[in-house]
């Protein structure tokens, strides 16, 4: 027999399930109101049946896609590299000294690609998964783990919104308004006339006034919901980092992680601009390390409050990060950029300030 425990947590699951459901149920009824209702039961023109058949199929297939997407796409965690070893966290534990602790996570953090701290400067450690969070990464207490740069938990998918899902949660954002758009519009002109008695009052009445209604207002809530999340992309920040700016050594910086609004809509969707309108994985990097304009000074961007431009590591140094695929996919990101700095870099022969709390000991 299972434990009590074990049945009450699958219930609770269970239960997370019910705004998925309810957002299918909606779905469902405003595919059978719009399609038969509408188009085959009311609309006598041919030509007009045929061309709102056609742009609303595409445009539900896109919109479905996009949200099976967002829900079934598994959310990443830290890599390996950024959990401790069993002798560390032996370590860890027998020392009852903060101080001393964090001489143990910053010795350990300087081999990985780690610059953002917590607000007091620490180096940010999850307690309940063993690891060291990289950069943008976050411990959800819905998923009971760390997500790679994580942008909230979404009950109306059931699912951590993050580095592996971003895109298509934009895209399931974008697809939804379109479709609702879409329906508002075209049904506008048959809701009037209902609304007016110019047609016969069928039982397609109450579907297409209902639909009028409930696509025009999820319309409203979808476009602000959009539109903010544009932003966030526009300035490369999650919606946990527009509440609190990420600490780097200087202090809180709220821009740390923006390269220009190109750069940070690619680090999104991608360099390839055929995959930017399909919920295809297209994102740059590796979700653990990300560039920061303190470490790789953009043009398109304001001068770092520490007012210097750091310098880049040795071609000596290696390490394990950043992987192959991020080495390529930030090369694109600020290949340019590089150049344009170099010359600064050597006149002024400062050092990274991300690093400096990291080779502290």
């Amino acid at each position: 027999m299972a434990p009590s425990g074990s049945r009450s947590v699958d219930c609770w699951r269970v239960l997370y399930w019910i705004p998925v459901l309810f957002i299918c149920v909606i779905v469902a009824w405003s595919y059978y109101a719009y399609v038969v209702q509408l188009c085959i039961e009311t609309i006598e023109n041919m030509g007009e049946k045929i061309v709102y058949l056609l742009a609303y199929h595409v445009l539900f297939i896109m919109f479905v896609w996009s949200y099976w997407q967002t829900i079934f796409t598994k959310s990443m965690n830290p890599l390996k590299e950024f959990h401790l070893s069993h002798s560390d966290k032996e370590l860890l534990e027998h020392e009852d000294r903060r101080e001393s602790q964090q001489d143990i996570l910053r010795r350990i953090a300087k081999d990985l690609p780690i610059y953002t701290r917590t607000m007091s400067g620490a180096v940010r450690y999850c307690e309940l998964c063993l690891l060291l969070k990289p950069d943008r990464c976050h411990h959800c207490s819905a998923c009971e783990k760390c997500i790679l740069k994580m942008d909230h938990h979404c009950p109306w998918v059931n699912n951590c919104v993050g580095f592996s899902n971003y895109k298509f949660f934009m895209l399931f954002l974008a697809y939804s308004l379109l479709y609702c758009l879409f329906v508002s519009a075209t049904d506008l002109q048959y809701f009037i006339q209902f609304w007016t008695n110019g047609l016969p009052d069928t039982q397609a009445k109450f579907h297409i006034m209902f639909l009028f209604f409930a696509a025009s207002t999820f319309s409203v809530s979808l476009a602000f919901l959009f539109a903010y999340h544009c932003w966030l992309v526009c300035k490369n920040r999650s919606t946990l980092e527009a509440f609190r700016a990420p600490a780097f050594q200087h202090g809180p910086d709220k821009n740390g992680f923006s390269l220009g609004m190109n750069k940070n809509f690619r680090q999104v969707f991608g360099d390839e601009k055929k995959y930017w309108l399909l919920p295809i994985f297209s994102s740059l990097g590796d979700g653990c390390s990300f560039p920061t304009c303190l470490v790789n000074p953009d043009p398109e961007q304001p001068s770092s409050p520490t007012g210097h431009n750091p310098s880049t590591k040795s071609a000596g140094e290696s390490h394990l990060f950043p992987s192959k695929p991020l080495r390529e996919s930030q090369s694109r990101l600020i290949n340019n950029t590089r150049s344009e700095g170099s010359e600064d870099r050597d006149k002024r022969g400062t050092s990274n300030p991300a690093l400096t709390i990291e080779k502290e000991t």
